[in-house]
C-alpha cells in the first residue's frame, strides 16, 4: 500500500519574530521541517508533500534536492484548506499522513504504530493524541463508552466537562486517500473564522458511518509544536537528552550529558569519551577510543580513531588516528592532518595537509601548506601565505626541521631534510639535506644596558 505524507508548513510563524520562515528554524542543528520529513521517511513514506506558505520561495529552496513535492497555499485558510491546496498531489489510493512541519520531535517509530494501528482497526481517518496535565487550548477527544473516538471538540466550543478531559488532538492523522480525497470537497467555513477545519473531516467519517478512531501515545513531548523562541529551546533540550541519550547507550561516555551540545546528524564510535561544554554540529564524525575535551567545538569534520583534543576548535578538517590536538589549538577549514600528529596549543591550520608523525607544539600558523612525513615545526613558525593580493602555498617535504620564529615566505619549497635554523625568514627554496641561516650577526655594546638603566633611574626619581 503506498503512503504519502503530507507536511503543513505554511504558517507565518509571527510569534517567533523572525525573517526566517517558521519551519526553517533548527532543532540541534537540523530544520524543524526536515526532522519531519526524516520521521516520515523512517516510517516507510514513500513521497512527502510540504504544503508552504509564508516564505515559500526559501522553503522551497531550501528543500529542493530533498526529494519532495511542494503546494502552495497562499492565503492562510486553515488546516482543511491546506490539504485542500494539495489535493491534486495525493493519490487516489493508499495511505495520507498530514503532519505538522513544526512538531520536530515526531519520530518514525510512533508514525510506525500509528499507521499500524490505523490499518488494524481498519479506519478511514485516525488521530494522533497525547494526554496533556494542561490541556487548555487544544482540541479534546471525547470517546464514547466503547473507548472509540466520538467527536473532537475545540477549547472555545467546550464545555466545563470537556473541558476536564485531559486527552488532546495532535493535529496529526492518518487518512485513508480515497475518504480524504472525496470528502474535502464537504468541508466548510461557516465559523467565526470563516477557516476550514481539518477537524471537520471526523464529523464527516462519523456522520458517514466511515470508522475513525484515535491512537494514544504515551509520550507527549512527540507532539510538541514550536510557535515561538522560548518553546524552540524547549524542543532543543528534549531533542538534545534524546540525542545524548542515544549515544550513551550504543558506548559513548559523556562527563556531563546536560553540557553536551551534539547535532543530530553527528555520529561517534565506542568508547570515546565527551567532556563538558563540547559542541559537535553538523556532519561531524567522531572515532572509536577519541577523548574529546571539555570547551571543543568540531564542525562538519572526520576525526579518527583515538585522537585526543583538548579544548580547541576543528572546522571542516580531518584528523587521523591517534593524533592529538590543543588546549586552543584551531583548525580552520580544509585543514588535513595525518596519524599522529600534533598539533599544540595556539597553533592555528589553514587549508593545509600536515603527514603522519609531524608536529607544531605550540604558537605556530600554518596557511596553505603541504607538509610532509615527521617534521618539526617549532614555537613561533608561521607560514606567511599572502602578499595583500593573492595567495601562495608552501611546500615542505619529509623529515624537514623548521627552526623557532621562523618565517616561511610562500611560494617556498623547502626539500626533504631541509634544516631552517631559528629566527630565519625563508624566501627561496632550500634544497635537499641543506641548512639555512638567516639570522643578522650578534653585536656586543659593552656598558649599554648598564647606562640605559641608569637613564630610567635617574627619570623615575626626577618624579
Amino acid at each position: 500500500m503506498r503512503k504519502t505524507a503530507l507536511i503543513l508548513a505554511a504558517g507565518q510563524g509571527t510569534r517567533m519574530k523572525s525573517k526566517t520562515p517558521k519551519v526553517l528554524h533548527k532543532v540541534c542543528g537540523k530544520e524543524m521541517l526536515a526532522c519531519v520529513i526524516d520521521a516520515a521517511g523512517g516510517a516507510g513514506i514513500d513521497e512527502s508533500i510540504v504544503v508552504i506558505g509564508h516564505g515559500a520561495g526559501q522553503v522551497r529552496e531550501h528543500f529542493e534536492d530533498a526529494g519532495v513535492r511542494f503546494a502552495v497555499q497562499e492565503h492562510q485558510l486553515g488546516t482543511g484548506h491546506a490539504v485542500m491546496v494539495a489535493q491534486d498531489l495525493l493519490p487516489e489510493e493508499g495511505l495520507v499522513l498530514v503532519l505538522c512541519g513544526d512538531t520536530p520531535l515526531i519520530t518514525a517509530e510512533t508514525l510506525e504504530r500509528l499507521i499500524a494501528f490505523h490499518e488494524r482497526e481498519k479506519n478511514g481517518v485516525t488521530v494522533l493524541t497525547a494526554r496533556m496535565e494542561d490541556p487548555f487550548g487544544y482540541g479534546r477527544i471525547v470517546r464514547g463508552e466503547a473507548g472509540g473516538l466520538r467527536k473532537i471538540v475545540e477549547e472555545k466550543d467546550a464545555d466545563p466537562e470537556t473541558k476536564e478531559i485531559d486527552e488532546i488532538n495532535s493535529g496529526m492523522y492518518c487518512f485513508e486517500a480515497g475518504f480524504l480525497k472525496k470528502s474535502l470537497s464537504k468541508l466548510t467555513n461557516d465559523n467565526a473564522q470563516q477557516e476550514y477545519y481539518i477537524t471537520q473531516l471526523i464529523e464527516i467519517a462519523l456522520a458517514e458511518g466511515v470508522k475513525a478512531g484515535a491512537f494514544l501515545i504515551p509520550n507527549n513531548e512527540e507532539i510538541m509544536g514550536v510557535n515561538n523562541r522560548v518553546q524552540l529551546s524547549e524542543a532543543e533540550a528534549l531533542m538534545r537528552e534524546r540525542i545524548n541519550r542515544y549515544h550513551m547507550l550504543e558506548g559513548v561516555t559523556f562527563v556531563d550529558p546536560k553540557t553536551a551540545f551534539i547535532d543530530a546528524g553527528v555520529k561517534i564510535g565506542r568508547d570515546t569519551r565527551i567532556g563538558p561544554g563540547v559542541i559537535l554540529r553538523g556532519k561531524t564524525v567522531i572515532g572509536e577510543d577519541c577523548e574529546i575535551g571539555h570547551n571543543c567545538r568540531i564542525e562538519d569534520s572526520v576525526i579518527g580513531n583515538n585522537v585526543t583534543i583538548q579544548s580547541s576548535t576543528i572546522l571542516e578538517s580531518t584528523v587521523g588516528d591517534e593524533t592529538t590536538i590543543g588546549p586552543c589549538a584551531y583548525l580552520r577549514p580544509h585543514a588535513h592532518l595525518g596519524r599522529k600528529v600534533k598539533i599544540g596549543d595556539f597553533v592555528e591550520v589553514k587549508n593545509a595537509n600536515i603527514g603522519d608523525g609531524s608536529k607544531a607544539s605550540h604558537l605556530a600558523y600554518i596557511g596553505d601548506a603541504d607538509v610532509g612525513r615527521d617534521v618539526n615545526i617549532g614555537c613561533g613558525v608561521v607560514f606567511v601565505n599572502y602578499d595583500g593580493i593573492n595567495k601562495f602555498r608552501s611546500v615542505v617535504e619529509d623529515d624537514a626541521f623548521i627552526g623557532s620564529n621562523s618565517n616561511l615566505i610562500a611560494p617556498v619549497h623547502v626539500e626533504q631534510q631541509g634544516y631552517i635554523a631559528a629566527g630565519t625568514t625563508v624566501s627561496r627554496d632550500v634544497p635537499e639535506g641543506s641548512l639555512v641561516v638567516g639570522r643578522p650577526k650578534e653585536r656586543v655594546i659593552p656598558t649599554w644596558g648598564a647606562r640605559k638603566y641608569n637613564q630610567k633611574k635617574e627619570k623615575k626619581n626626577a618624579k
